[in-house]
């Protein structure tokens, strides 16, 4: 599991640390400490991958050596308390491979540190821990003074900032979120908090206090993972105490989930097997959780009662909107309005017009759903001026700063970021009045919490709310859907009639990627010579920075971005595209200042973008710009808007290079032409937005590295990621069966009661004798006798006890009585299955007996062999037989199961085993069934293919598991990636189904 971890930390020789022993120790080398006159040998130490010296521009050359490095440290640092470096220790994505962790924190390093003028001491360390599970994670040695050609100079005072501490936490998230979307890994980490995020667990962010053992005498740190095992612990008790902490984590960001979602919570907040059986338990019994039904794959998903209640609460705010009819706006106000738009040249089509009618009638409610480009914001001023005709007060709002910024730009709508006005409205400034037209743009990616939080405060003040936006855009980051679903109850007025683009084929183009059709959109693209591929991802970044360079000097005058999906390819092309511009004389003279995401080169001349609002310089997360003016001290940019914005870099930092942008960024934004570059991370939501900005054209840019043909890049582009509503699922049971099922209480328990309330006494006896009679329906069927099992069972076990008794208690000794129990418990357990299978073989149904007998021998055999049952039972179901030869009571015959058992045992304890055997049994059976096939042997064929069915589709109860292979995808074959895991890529690359096997029926 993906866990944040970010710790900084100082070494110092005051705490008695040497910079020597602790750069030997983390490089696991030989190092000469100088100043001690001693060999600082930390070679026996195992797990460190990949160890560098990273120097920043005029760094003497030398330092690259760690050992002279951090004795010249030594050396200048003359104080007895002198602080020698400091360490940035932070956790990668154990979902990584090796080289893709490496990579991604020495660009982490590089960008954060090296950039910004420290020398940086890189060491990846890819431990295992105590459960088998990868614990990789980086430590970054950093110098704390200036560095140029002659050596050291002052120390750095800035970057002990606690400001930059917090930049690097926020950074390290981000950065390390843009490659997990790259690689299309389904994991995600958090910077902020768990108080931040509302998630009432302790935070794993601290590995704990430093380690008493001083490094000086060559002994080794104390190992730290002892205290996350113990925070693992302290947050599984306080789940198992209160499972609805967990639930309410897990709904964070997706209004619904999956077993494999609790599970995956579970491994990371437990500590062992046991307990985390424990946590399973608490949350799958919490009567906090609501079972929903099957999704479109079949895969059972839950809620929480919390969610649906605020998505209840939701939807009660909107129902009692649409009810009301408050804010009426005259037919004379409306035509007004509409004259003076027709005087500034402005003709709304008979949709646009129909909307303006829609949201300025008298009704408290207003949704209007537009394709990207259908000219929403042209319609809202309209209404803009109609309603401040009739007295009304209008505001704007969007979850994003730059969303904001553009429905302002175009309706005239003053506009706001939601949390900026819920900020407002906690601090008692801009409440809200029945005097208020309150207009939410981008109302898809707004979460159902903070939509329900807007719209009841909206309601219970009286004012008007109308909501704009497109479903099929990119989706909320919170959890849910609460537009679509708004919509789907209240319906609305629709715009499908794309504006935007000035050819028709693009504007059909648009609609296909707004109603899902992504394969059709990118073969027009294509048929107009605007899908481009290269060999690999580099070559696509410089084709397209060659292109939109031809495009620049062809069209000068034109706008333009270049948009991608994440932030680093977003710094590749910034530098790119400046470079095309310095080589073509479009430049002034560079200056090199420091920001917030460290330093950079300006020049009049350079796109920027701002990345943070300002309200005093009028500027969202977003704004684009020109410079006109740079010095060390201060900017002046040209918006894009035409205003001057003038800046000291004291007061505000936050700005970039703005050639390049994220796709997120460019929601809401409208230029002459787009150049995209399509990495693996994007779906069905981020094309639709990132190739639908443009007026006139669109370059789309690939590699094969990324997708080895335009069928992969279309089927990646193609993926719906849409969020789901706790309230899209029907549920099935009846609150009574919901109660009964919840807590084990059976049928035959449930009719008994039902009996005892309704039926009188003497009907009850019959009714009961007729159920009696109907319970063993194997009784009649030739050869069978898996129904009278239980009744053997008894007496065997009646003689079980009398032999026992017989036997004189000074003659047991207690490792044997120990032993000779646990193999009568797996007979039992064994004869308990047994019975079931061979029911099951006749198509019949475990009777209430064979159930509760089976539980019962459960519990008797994992009290003697904890987990025996469960390793058991997949073996048995591996091969059935197993259970018949260990039923039979003979030792000999019930060997090989007992030596299967133990590998079982050994693979759950052992998680790198277990992913061993699981490759190693599917390239066999793959193997085997090939050979099968060319033989001609189809039968077996068939059923070897629904045995590695079974095992693709075991993954999905086996998170642990199913998160190691993920490195190991190239092994198993796995060619096509769905972005729905691991198990679902392994049975698509294969053609599996979901194969035949033993069920328990528990």
């Amino acid at each position: 599991m993906a866990i944040y971890h970010l710790h900084v930390k100082v070494i110092s020789r005051k705490s008695g640390q040497s910079a020597v022993a602790s750069a030997a120790y983390r490089s696991a080398s030989r190092l000469r400490d100088n100043r001690l006159d001693r060999d600082q040998d930390f070679t026996a130490k195992r797990g460190v991958v990949h160890s560098e010296v990273l120097l920043p521009e005029n760094a003497p050359e030398v330092w690259e050596d760690r050992e002279r490095l951090w004795n010249d440290v030594e050396a200048f640092e003359v104080r007895k308390d002198a602080q020698l470096a400091r360490e940035v220790e932070f956790a990668i994505p154990r979902e990584m491979t090796q080289a893709q962790g490496i990579e991604l924190a020495r660009d982490f390093a590089q960008s954060e540190f090296v950039d910004q003028g420290m020398i940086a001491d890189l060491n990846v360390h890819w431990d295992i821990g105590e459960d088998g599970m990868p614990k990789p994670h980086a430590h970054v040695m950093l110098t704390m003074r200036e560095v140029d050609e002659d050596g050291f100079g002052k120390k750095q005072r800035d970057w002990n900032r606690t400001e930059m501490v917090e930049r690097w936490r926020e950074r390290w998230a981000e950065l390390a979120n843009e490659r997990l979307m790259e690689l299309d890994i389904d994991a995600r980490i958090d910077h902020r908090s768990l108080e931040a995020q509302g998630i009432a667990l302790e935070p794993q962010t601290q590995i704990g206090a430093p380690a008493q053992r001083i490094e000086v005498e060559g002994i080794e740190a104390a190992d730290r993972a002892e205290l996350h095992r113990e925070i693992a612990r302290n947050n599984g008790e306080r789940i198992i105490a209160n499972p609805s902490l967990a639930l309410d984590a897990i709904t964070h960001q997706q209004s619904t989930f999956t077993r494999r979602d609790m599970a995956m919570f579970a491994h990371r907040h437990s500590d062992g097997i046991d307990q985390f059986n424990e946590v399973m338990g608490a949350m799958r019994g919490s009567p906090d959780l609501v079972e929903l039904g099957q999704d479109s794959r079949g895969v059972d998903r839950f809620t929480t009662r919390e969610m649906i209640e605020a998505e209840q609460r939701l939807h009660r705010a909107v129902e009692l909107m649409a009810e009301k009819e408050l804010h009426a706006v005259s037919d004379r106000d409306r035509e007004a309005a509409l004259a003076r738009a027709e005087e500034r040249g402005l003709i709304l089509s008979g949709e646009q017009a129909d909307a303006l009618a829609h949201v300025t009638d008298v009704r408290d409610l207003g949704i209007v759903v537009g394709y990207a480009g259908t000219g929403k914001s042209a319609m809202l001023g309209v209404a803009r001026e109609a309603w401040e005709a009739a007295g009304y007060e209008v505001r704007g709002v969007a979850l994003s700063g730059i969303a904001a910024e553009n429905l302002e730009s175009g309706s005239g709508i003053a506009s706001r970021t939601i949390a900026s006005m819920e900020h407002g409205w906690k601090n008692g400034h801009d409440q809200l009045t029945s005097r208020d037209v309150l207009v939410i743009d981008e109302a898809g990616m707004v979460g159902t919490r903070q939509l329900e939080r807007v719209l009841s405060h909206a309601a219970d003040v009286g004012a008007k709310v109308v909501l704009v936006g497109d479903p099929q855009q990119l989706q909320s980051i919170e959890a849910g859907a609460a537009f679509r679903s708004i919509h789907e109850r209240h319906g609305g007025v629709e715009i499908d009639t794309v504006r935007r683009q000035r050819e028709d084929w693009q504007r059909d183009a648009t609609r296909d990627l707004a109603t899902g059709r992504t394969r059709d959109a990118i073969h027009a693209y294509d048929r107009h010579d605007m899908v481009h591929a290269a060999q690999s991802r580099e070559q696509a970044r410089d084709d397209l920075i060659e292109r939109w360079h031809r495009d620049r000097q062809t069209s000068p005058d034109a706008s333009r971005i270049i948009l991608t999906h994440t932030n680093a390819e977003v710094r590749e092309l910034n530098e790119g595209a400046r470079e095309r511009m310095r080589d073509a004389g479009d430049l002034g003279e560079d200056v090199r200042v420091t920001v917030e995401r460290g330093e950079r080169s300006f020049a009049s001349g350079d796109r920027v973008m701002f990345l943070q609002n300002e309200r005093g310089l009028g500027v969202k997360n977003g704004t684009l710009g020109t410079i006109e003016e740079v010095s060390t001290q201060s900017v002046t940019v040209r918006a894009d808007d035409g205003r001057n914005v003038s800046f000291d870099l004291k007061d505000y930092d936050r700005i970039d290079h703005g050639y390049a942008a994220t796709i997120h960024k460019a929601q809401g934004m409208t230029v002459d032409r787009t150049h995209v570059l399509a990495t693996p991370g994007l779906d069905a939501h981020g094309s639709y937005v990132a190739l639908s900005r443009h007026r006139d054209g669109m370059d789309l840019h690939y590699g094969r590295d990324d997708f080895a043909s335009q069928d992969r890049l279309v089927n990646t582009l193609s993926r719906d990621r849409a969020k789901d509503m706790a309230t899209d699922y029907e549920q099935q049971l009846d609150p009574a069966q919901e109660y009964a099922e919840r807590r084990g209480i059976t049928f035959r328990a449930r009719v008994a009661e039902i009996m005892r309330k309704l039926v009188p006494e003497n009907v009850r006896d019959r009714i009961e004798d007729i159920i009696d009679s109907l319970r063993s329906p194997g009784d009649g069927v030739p050869g069978s006798d898996a129904v009278k099992q239980p009744e053997r069972e008894v007496a065997g076990k009646d003689a079980d006890r009398e032999a026992a008794a017989r036997v004189p208690k000074a003659e047991i000794d207690p490792e044997q009585a120990t032993r000779r129990a646990r193999g009568q418990a797996f007979v039992r357990h064994a004869r308990a299955v047994d019975a079931i299978f061979k029911a099951q073989a006749h198509d019949i149904a475990a009777t209430p007996e064979q159930i509760e007998e089976l539980q019962e021998a459960r519990t008797a055999f994992n009290d003697l062999r904890p987990h025996g049952s469960h390793d058991a039972e997949a073996v048995y179901k591996r091969n059935p037989e197993f259970a018949t030869e260990v039923a039979s009571g003979d030792p000999d015959r019930a060997l090989p199961a007992r030596r299967a058992l133990q590998l079982e045992t050994d693979l759950r304890k052992n998680p790198d085993l277990r992913a061993d055997h699981f490759v190693e049994r599917f390239q066999e059976l793959k193997q085997t069934g090939e050979r099968q096939y060319a033989a001609g042997d189809y039968s077996g064929y068939k059923s070897i293919r629904a045995e590695m069915g079974n095992m693709a589709k075991s993954l999905e109860r086996d998170p642990q598991l199913e998160s190691i292979l993920e490195g190991r995808k190239r092994d198993l074959g796995i060619s096509f990636e769905s972005g729905m895991g691991i198990s679902r890529d392994l049975a698509l690359s294969h053609g599996l189904g979901r194969g035949r096997g033993r069920d328990l029926g528990l």
